[in-house]
């Protein structure tokens, strides 16, 4: 075996990622490196092997077909490697809490507020794995995971953690400051779209029984990214509460109207049903749990005050600190 022929590390699990997300973008945030880094290392890697792995149209990536070959025999890899390295790790496993969950929420919601949690429990190693594919928690030994669904997950012990709506948002100096007022304003000026949020069913809500989908416009695959470009102002966006309202709170987002859309999904704490009772486990979902209840008073207080008076307290950051006296963050 000549290890000089292998590509490099970094190239194979931007690559893996990628394929199996399908998307450099979700692939990067998964790594915690950008688009660009995610883009530059695969094409490295197409030109070392000779070969293009994905198909590109536009801002879509799909596997070709020798991609896709190579993907499978890739993870078969990467996963020997994994177990390899667990297995000599694994008198240090009682010590490993290993959190899985979707990479929008991870960074947005749970990075933020880990300090708390990490001060408050040194005993554990903590692993915080962020994807948007479904956990495996055999496979991935995993001890917890916060999914985005419908609550309905066989085998395994699920608690409802955060209901999620999505409200419109945009940059309080989006349109020099002169923001729509009433929702048929929305009309007038871009509105941001994504795979994730859906405009239709806060359409409904607002009354706006006759307005079709949006088909124009900048289409983001992320939500993470969506609310970013909100905050850019480049436009409206409609976003989730558990992302936004640390946003809104802290000024660089407006909550325009107080009209909420419904999600269809929520937010589940996961385990197995046997390591529910497990020291680790119970010392993050008792975190997590308090910590909902805090982001709950935030969003309660904003909706008491108004779209205009909740980002006016949080400029200061208030709202904020007011609901969380020791550490700082967002959904």
């Amino acid at each position: 075996m000549d290890l000089r022929q292998l590509p490099a590390l970094n190239a194979i699990k931007a690559f893996e990622a990628a394929a199996r997300h399908e998307s450099f973008s979700r692939a990067a945030d998964e790594l915690f490196v950008t688009h660009g880094a995610v883009s530059h290392q695969i094409r490295a890697l197409e030109a070392e092997l000779g070969i293009a792995l994905f198909s590109r149209d536009g801002k879509r990536v799909q596997l070709t077909d020798v991609g896709r070959r190579y993907a499978t025999q890739v993870r078969a890899a990467l996963t020997a490697l994994v177990d390899a390295t667990q297995a000599i790790r694994g008198g240090d496993r009682e010590r490993r809490l290993v959190v899985s969950m979707l990479t929008s929420f991870a960074a947005r919601w749970v990075t933020p507020r880990l300090g708390s949690f990490i001060e408050a429990n040194p005993q554990w190693d903590l692993e915080l794995l962020s994807t948007n594919a479904l956990a495996d928690f055999t496979r991935d030994d995993i001890d917890v995971a916060i999914r985005f669904g419908y609550g309905k997950y066989p085998g395994l012990h699920a608690e409802l953690l955060l209901e999620e709506v999505f409200f419109p948002a945009c940059s309080p100096t989006f349109n020099g400051g002169k923001l729509p007022k009433v929702p048929t304003d929305l009309a007038k000026f871009p509105l941001l779209r994504s795979d994730d949020e859906l405009w239709r069913p806060w359409f409904d809500a607002a009354g706006l029984n006759d307005w079709p989908e949006p088909k124009r416009g900048v289409l983001y695959e992320d939500s993470s990214n969506l609310l970013q470009a909100a905050i850019e102002g480049q436009g409206t966006a409609l976003t989730r509460r558990s992302l936004a309202m640390p946003e809104v709170a802290a000024g660089r987002l407006v909550r325009l109207f107080d009209i909420d859309g419904p999600s269809p999904w929520q937010y589940y704490f996961l385990c197995q049903p046997q390591m529910l009772q497990t020291a680790r486990v119970m010392a993050f979902r008792n975190w997590v749990f308090e910590e909902v209840r805090r982001f709950r008073q935030l969003f309660e207080r904003a909706c008491q005050e108004g779209p205009q008076k909740a980002v006016k307290g949080g400029k200061t950051g208030k709202a904020e600190k007011a609901a969380r006296p020791s550490l700082q963050v967002e959904p």
